[in-house]
């Protein structure tokens, strides 16, 4: 468990993210994180939940399709 220490930043409050955690999440300063809401609180990930749907929406398309794209690919 990492705890994040509140400060202010101009006239808003930002979370001071340990160097560590930043690896793991493998971000750094200028990169954008996304808090998703969850039963079980807010889940912070580098990863656009938008871009996640639209790629289940591409595979599940190239498998409808498995076979067009093989003869495509001729």
């Amino acid at each position: 468990m990492t705890a994040l220490k509140l400060t202010t930043i101009g006239t808003s409050t930002g979370a001071v993210i340990p160097k560590e955690m930043l690896a793991r999440l493998k971000v750094k300063k200028g990169d954008t994180l996304y808090a998703i809401e969850t039963r079980e609180g807010y889940l912070l990930t580098p990863y656009n939940p938008a871009i996640e749907e639209q790629l289940k929406a591409g595979q599940q398309f190239m498998k409808d399709y498995r076979d067009t794209f093989k003869a495509l690919a001729k």
